[in-house]
């Protein structure tokens, strides 16, 4: 996959800016354990503290499969062309009543995960799930934002990717589930389809391309669909976790 990508594949940030411009070690193991099905006992976990810690043990427990799924997010959520995650094979076409099936079966699997995370932390939380598309939702409701979200949805992120590992180590298959917390991601792409607005229309004036911000794999696919909606074109440049989307000029 090339450090570009086109209009068809991902996500955003908050504002237009020049292009150079974004605990323990057991909680990885405990992480891993979670994952696999393996149940944690309370006295592993502390205090809440511990779902930041195990959010920052997600890098190394995702190890291989992060750079490929930030990547595959770009191209997967606009076209489904991805490469398999941690040598699984792509998932066969299916029918809508199994594609349903198979995406409530994520779900489900999700949901037990993190209804056992939010128990071991003592974290009040419901889980609503549903289905867009061909993706799975779940979403935390009426759990604290700042322990699940973090500082620019850092730990938001790091549980979603713990959670479709959670699910491939189930299925077998890579999952291109979203997690959402108490509607952050909902408020965040309606900011991120402004913003494109915004940019789209200064870079008509400018008649000269724009660089945002770095921002994750969910904001570039955003600003991507809002600025090909818009009639421009966009791409990707840059490395994680700086990677960034450029708005071009017709």
């Amino acid at each position: 996959m090339s450090e570009t990508d086109q209009t068809s594949q991902t996500d955003r940030t908050d504002e237009a800016v020049p292009e150079h411009e974004s605990a323990d070690h057991t909680a990885l193991q405990e992480s891993t354990m979670v994952a696999e099905g393996g149940a944690l006992s309370a006295e592993q976990v502390d205090d809440d503290d511990d779902v930041a810690d195990v959010a920052d043990g997600a890098d190394a427990e995702v190890g291989d499969t992060e750079d490929e799924t930030d990547d595959a997010d770009d191209a997967d959520d606009a076209d489904d062309t991805d490469d398999s995650e941690d040598g699984a094979d792509p998932a066969p076409a299916l029918d809508d009543e199994s594609l349903q099936e198979r995406l409530e079966h994520e779900g489900d699997i999700a949901a037990d995960y993190l209804e056992e995370l939010l128990d071991i932390a003592d974290l009040d939380g419901d889980l609503d799930m549903d289905v867009e598309g061909e993706r799975a939702v779940v979403s935390i409701v009426g759990a604290d934002q700042h322990q699940l979200v973090g500082d620019n949805g850092s730990v938001l992120d790091a549980l979603q990717e713990l959670t479709r590992l959670a699910v491939y180590r189930e299925t077998g298959e890579r999952s291109r589930l979203m997690l959402d917390v108490s509607g952050h991601r909902a408020g965040r792409r309606r900011e991120l389809e402004e913003l494109a607005a915004t940019t789209v229309a200064q870079v008509r004036d400018s008649g000269e391309r724009a660089a945002l911000r770095p921002m994750s794999p969910f904001e570039r696919k955003v600003v991507h669909d809002a600025v090909a909606a818009a009639g421009l074109s966009s791409e990707s440049e840059g490395v994680e976790p700086r990677r960034y989307v450029v708005v071009l000029p017709a």
